[in-house]
Order: structure tokens, then sequence, then C-alpha cells
């Protein structure tokens, strides 16, 4: 009769002992960087935090603002962040030598009638049509997608590319604030603020919603992460896709999350219309070919990285 009471008693033991364990093996922790720009792009992410989402997941993560792409890849550079919001262009220029970054998701695009970007003409300028644009210089953030789609989307209105000029002006608003001044004649900017120079008295001369193959950002992971740690990828994006079902199905919700989150100027705080965001989609083939074919033609990469290597699929369709 005893050894059965110390029989029971061991093996009483022993599954307090492996629950134990294993609710802690559940529990654990795993802490996450990831750089954004003050850009309407990360609203998911605040989306999501706010909701308790990456909790959920067992991520512990960290937001780092940034206020210009070069700061944000010199963090990616320096190993600082696990992650980062970014465009085709600056994913390509990581992996030029080696594969670094993959990116696991598109984040926006020109959707529903909400343009991305928006080529604008300072109110002074007397700048009106594409054209008049020929040899004007327009501000841009040199080697991003910025630059990339004022080209394709003013060659596409039949300037040729060598009577494209661009001036770089990485800070978005510092961009604004000269483009609406005079100091700039012509600016491609995103939204909110494109729309905020429009009612401040800059003229559209063309958009991507035209264009809108031209225009997307991406959230993009470290190699080393998404080879060696999938889960926690997976469990970031799982989070970041219940935000962007809760955001389209009711923007209304989250509209003071977004004017606390994301730079909106004054002018337009009230009447800016929260985009909607594409779900569970990445880049094709075709737009990732064109951006290399334009960083060659930029003499800014020499080898070709593959699509299939730089751009997974594999989170996209885990279930939310």
């Amino acid at each position: 009769m005893k050894n059965t009471s110390l029989i029971l008693l061991l093996l009483f033991l022993s599954v307090q002992i492996f629950a134990a364990g294993n609710s802690e093996s559940k529990s654990k922790t795993t802490q996450l960087s990831v750089a954004f720009l003050p850009i309407i792009d990360a609203l998911p992410f605040y989306i999501a935090e706010s909701q308790g989402y990456f909790l959920k997941e067992n991520l512990d993560v960290k937001a780092l603002s940034v206020s210009n792409p070069i700061e944000r890849d010199r963090l990616m550079q320096s190993g600082e962040i696990d992650g980062m919001l970014n465009e085709l262009s600056t994913l390509a220029l990581f992996n030029r030598d080696s594969i670094n970054l993959k990116a696991v998701i598109t984040v926006r695009k020109p959707m529903s009638g909400s343009p991305y970007f928006r080529i604008l003409a300072s109110p002074q300028s007397g700048i009106s049509s594409p054209k008049d644009l020929e040899d004007i210089p327009i501000a841009v953030s040199k080697n991003t997608v910025i630059e990339y789609l004022t080209e394709r989307i003013l060659q596409q209105e039949g300037i040729p590319l060598d009577s494209i000029k661009t001036k770089n002006v990485p800070v978005i608003p510092e961009r604004f604030q000269l483009l609406i001044s005079g100091a700039l004649s012509a600016a491609t900017l995103p939204d909110p603020l494109a729309e905020a120079a429009i009612k401040a008295g800059a003229v559209l001369i063309t958009d991507d919603l035209t264009y809108p193959e031209y225009s997307l950002s991406v959230l993009s992971f470290t190699a080393d992460l998404t080879n060696n740690n999938p889960q926690a990828v997976e469990g970031f994006v799982r989070a970041w896709n219940r935000a962007v079902k809760d955001l389209n199905s009711d923007p209304k919700a989250f509209r003071e999350l977004f004017l606390e989150k994301v730079r909106v100027p004054e002018n337009i705080e009230k009447t800016f219309r929260i985009p909607e965001f594409p779900y569970m989609e990445i880049p094709k083939h075709n737009q990732w070919n064109d951006v290399i074919n334009w960083l060659q033609e930029k003499k800014l990469i020499e080898t070709s990285p593959l699509y299939e290597s730089s751009i997974t699929d594999t989170f996209i369709s885990i279930n939310d």
C-alpha cells in the first residue's frame, strides 16, 4: 500500500513538473525591434500593439520611430533591429551581395481610390501638367521607391528619362515645407502630407492610382530571423493580419490612434480618409523585376537578387 502511495505521489509530482515546464515554454516571450517611419503604413502595427495581438503571440515588439530611410537603414546595417517597413529597392540593395533581408508581406499599395504617392507642384511654380516637369528638379528620397515611381510614372506620361531631374530631400516633412514655401518647384509626397499640400495650394500633377504597379511597401525581417525563428515572424504577421482586418472593417474605430501615431497636418485632421490596406499579399514577380532593372539602370547593383530568395510567401497564408 505504501509503495502504491509513493508511486502515485511521484507520478503526481512528475505531471506537475512537466506542466510547469510546458507552461514556462509557452509563456516564453520573444523580443523584436522593428523600425517605422511616422507614416500611414505603420498603422496596423500600432493597432496590433493596442489590441494586445503581439502579446497573444508571446512577442514583445519594440517600435523604433525613424525620421527618414537613411536612419532606418543604418539601424538595420548595425544589427539594432530585426525588421523594418521598407520598399523593394531597399530590399534589393540589402541583398545585392548576399541575402540579408526577406520581405514577408505587402504593407501598402494604391487601392480603393486612395493613392499612395502623388507628384505635386508648388503653388508658385506655374506647373500644371507632367510635361511641365521636364528638366525641373523634383524632390524625392534618392534610391527609394519615391525616386523609382517618380521616374517610372513620368516615363509613362511621355517624358524622356534624361529630362527627368530629381533632388534628394530624404526627410518627408522637410520636403513638404520646401514645396509649400516655393523653395522647391515640385516634389513627390506620400499621403497624408500630399493631401495636406494640395489643401495648402500645391498642384496635383499625377498620382500612382493610374500606375499602381510601381508603388508598394513591404515588411521585411532579417534572413537570420526568418530562417532560425520563423515562429516569431509567423506570430508577428498573424498579429499584423488581425490588425489589418480590424482596420479595414472599421477605420473610424482607430482614428484617434491614427492621429496620435501618424503625422497628419492640422488642415486635414478631420477630413483625411484612412486608406484600405492590402491583406495577406506579397509583391509580384514583375514588380520585383522592374525594380531590379531600375537599380541596374542607376548602376546601384550589378547582380540580380532572386525574387524567391528575397521575398517569401511562407507567412501570408498562415491561419490568422
